[in-house]
């Protein structure tokens, strides 16, 4: 993100007014790959067409606050690798991991990481430092670091059903392994901040939390997040959780959140009255639905009526719902930033 970019987010999370609503997308590989006209392994596969595509997004898009911003990233496959999980890299579609742990009982033989030497992570911060000199050309920086929550790195080692049943059956080891997992993610975002001062951001995905119920966030989320948080002395703490967030949304202040990117099912006026005015909105055209297969008629309709629907004035990035998927055209995208424009 340039410097003025990044001041427009600042003044977004500290509850500053605007003239209009800013414009902001979550943008990853497999739009940008598809924007760039290239496959997704070959964007994770190559460090210049990785560059040359996040290079072209954003001086194609330079009223949009993309985030996280020449993201480094494997998908879902990054963190998880670190503990051992077998990376799986399909020639079309996603790169996944399978399974490491049988059991809970495996979870007692399980070793934090180093996540400056195992799994993909040196490779994400090699790649990052390769692309610097590039992107500072243009007047970008690195802003976020940036990491998949302990829930969701979890699930990946044990199992999505066996993590959720074993907070119900084997509440202990499931505390073991989320311990674990969060103390790797805190080095994982101070590691980032190390290597790039720029760094003023934390952004965190964590959509297994929406799984659960008051108890159990309260229990096996809210404290490990809160962790998180609470590790870089940073201005903008943002999470994505596009899943169910009604529960989430109760608790983000506690959490340390300022800035929510949440689920298109929900009503930007719902999560606002669950929040308070002291986070910021970062929502909620459906992604796919109508940002990948929707015409450009059906975003201006769904732009105007979030408008409509709450004071846009303060703490409302317009955005997607979710991440930005393949089939968002740029005439869709130029499409919500003038409808944002007219509520002036």
């Amino acid at each position: 993100m340039t410097d003025a970019q990044w001041e427009t987010l600042l003044r977004l999370v500290q509850g500053e007014q605007f003239d209009s609503p800013p414009v902001g997308l979550l943008v990853d590989g497999p739009w940008i790959s598809s924007w760039h006209g290239v496959s997704l392994l070959d964007y994770y596969c190559s460090d210049r067409v990785w560059l040359e595509a996040n290079l072209g997004v954003v001086e194609a898009f330079p009223d949009v606050l993309l985030l996280a911003g020449f993201w480094s990233e494997y998908g879902m496959s990054g963190n998880p690798s670190a503990f051992g999980c077998q990376c799986i890299w399909p020639e079309q579609g996603f790169p996944t991991v399978a399974k490491l742990l049988d059991d809970y009982s495996a979870i007692a033989g399980l070793r934090k990481p180093n996540c400056r030497t195992d799994g993909l992570h040196p490779f994400l911060l090699k790649r990052l430092q390769h692309a610097q000199k590039a992107m500072e050309r243009i007047g970008h920086r690195t802003r976020f670091a940036t990491t998949h929550g302990p829930i969701t790195i979890a699930s990946y080692l044990l199992g999505h059903t066996e993590l959720l049943i074993g907070m119900k059956t084997n509440p202990e080891e499931i505390h073991k392994l989320l311990t674990l997992v969060t103390e790797f993610v805190v080095d994982w975002v101070a590691c980032q901040k190390a290597d790039f001062p720029s760094i003023e951001g934390v952004m965190v995905l964590e959509d297994l939390m929406g799984f659960l119920g008051e108890g159990d966030f309260a229990e096996f989320a809210q404290p490990y997040m809160t962790t998180i948080f609470s590790t870089l002395d940073v201005p903008v703490r943002m999470l994505h959780n596009d899943a169910f967030g009604l529960v989430t949304a109760r608790h983000l202040a506690e959490m340390g959140v300022n800035l929510f990117n949440f689920s298109f099912e929900h009503p930007v006026s719902e999560i606002r009255a669950l929040t308070g005015p002291n986070v910021a909105l970062m929502g909620n055209v459906p992604p796919r639905d109508v940002l990948g297969l929707g015409s450009c008629d059906e975003v201006r309709e769904c732009v105007a009526e979030i408008v409509r629907s709450v004071d846009w004035r303060q703490g409302l990035l317009v955005s997607a719902g979710g991440f930005v998927p393949p089939g968002t055209t740029p005439e869709k995208i130029e499409t919500m930033c003038r409808t944002a424009a007219d509520a002036a």
